[in-house]
């Protein structure tokens, strides 16, 4: 059982890595279709009013978010390191540090994927709020991209569902690592007295 119990914490470890990877991917990557599209729609960066597309300014507004976001996401992997650092993926008995580490990428897990679906789903409305008919025509004036679609707002479904999935299992890889630890203890001390 201790086997199978290890190779799921290294597989785990090694899955914490990979969508906090993936999360900074996607914090670099959830700009891209709004910069392409409706940048150059503001005529006067100093006054957003001043624009050739009404709800263009949801690129503006969105710009403090992803700037928090990328900070998280890097955040995010340095506690996934913090997994490796701990040997939380190769130790037989899980320690404090263990314990810690785990406990803490999975809240941090949670809290981020919260945070950044909030977010998400209210500048996804203000998206939804752009007049597409003039961004269509500054598109076919400017040569710039024209999208109408969300694929970048929906995809932190994805992901953050990797994330929460990835944190659930590490906290019950952890209690079930507890248990075996409990079992193995209950039958050293059950050795020592039959010896005894």
């Amino acid at each position: 059982m201790y086997k199978k119990q290890m190779l799921a914490q290294k597989v785990l470890c090694l899955a914490a890595i990979f969508v906090s990877a993936l999360v900074f991917l996607y914090s670099l990557g959830i700009m891209t279709d709004l910069y392409d599209s409706l940048y150059s729609t503001m005529r006067n960066p100093n006054d957003l009013t001043q624009t050739s597309v009404p709800g263009s300014i949801v690129y503006y507004n969105m710009q403090e978010f992803n700037r928090v976001f990328l900070v998280y996401s890097i955040g995010l992997i340095l506690l996934a390191v913090l997994l490796f650092v701990t040997n939380t993926h190769t130790r037989r008995r899980y320690y404090i540090g263990n314990y810690f580490a785990t406990g803490v990428y999975a809240a941090a897990g949670v809290a981020l994927s919260v945070f950044a679906h909030s977010y998400i789903e209210i500048f996804k409305g203000q998206f939804l709020q752009v007049d597409f008919a003039a961004l269509k025509e500054h598109a076919d004036m400017w040569g710039t991209l024209y999208t109408e679609s969300t694929f970048w707002f929906d995809a932190h479904y994805g992901v953050f569902g990797l994330v929460l999935l990835v944190s659930v299992l590490l906290v019950a890889n952890a209690v079930w690592k507890a248990c075996l630890m409990k079992q193995e203890a209950k039958l050293v001390k059950a050795g020592k007295e039959a010896a005894a």
